[in-house]
């Protein structure tokens, strides 16, 4: 389980830093901002997971190997031969940034979820549920509120929503099935839900 999470880990902070350092160059942010964006996005949900938990200090920092790999995905993304693609290939660039965010919000919404049931006792749905959403959309919502936007949980497709269905069957299955195939069906199903909703243009219903 330790290298399946660790896999899993570095999966997720890959992910989630590609599409916080894109929303940086899409607001002309400098190398330090692109950085910031992708580092937060990385590993600000699993912060506040911690934090939540009562794991302090944070796991970012007593293990810098996802505030590393973070750092150097994002500064990659903002190379000029990679800037110059992803503007050059726009849909390209959009595909990714779906496709990375989602991957992302999959991998670290089951994580959380590894995380709450192994650092408490009192693994009620609700708390299993809470603390795997909130890992999966913390980070992108700090990315938003740091970029200017409005959070990407509350205007895009279904976003949030795929995190809570995926957090259930994932802890739903914990047991009968064990971790390791409950964070995979966990995961694949977010990352799925996210897809078809793009796809297809689903969405909850809006004011």
């Amino acid at each position: 389980m330790t290298e399946f999470l660790l896999i899993l880990e570095i999966i997720g902070t890959v992910a989630f830093a590609v599409s916080g350092a894109m929303t940086g160059l899409a607001k002309k942010m400098d190398i330090f901002g692109v950085v910031i964006l992708g580092l937060t996005t990385a590993v600000g949900g699993g912060a506040i997971r911690d934090i939540i938990l009562g794991l302090t200090p944070p796991a970012m920092f007593t293990n810098p190997i996802y505030a590393a790999v973070a750092a150097v995905v994002s500064v990659i993304v903002f190379l000029p031969a990679v800037r110059r693609w992803l503007t050059a290939y726009s849909r390209v660039s959009d595909l990714v940034m779906l496709v990375m965010d989602s991957l992302g919000l999959g991998v670290f919404t089951v994580v959380g979820i590894q995380r709450a049931y192994t650092a408490t006792d009192h693994r009620g749905m609700f708390l299993l549920v809470f603390v795997g959403v909130v890992t999966g959309v913390g980070g992108g919502l700090m990315r938003d509120v740091m970029a200017g936007n409005t959070p990407y949980i509350f205007v895009k497709h279904v976003y949030a929503s795929a995190s809570i269905i995926g957090a259930i069957l994932c802890a739903a299955l914990w047991q009968p099935l064990g971790g390791t195939a409950a964070m995979i069906i966990g995961a694949s199903v977010i990352l799925t839900v996210r897809l078809l909703a793009a796809h297809y243009h689903w969405s909850l219903p809006k004011a």
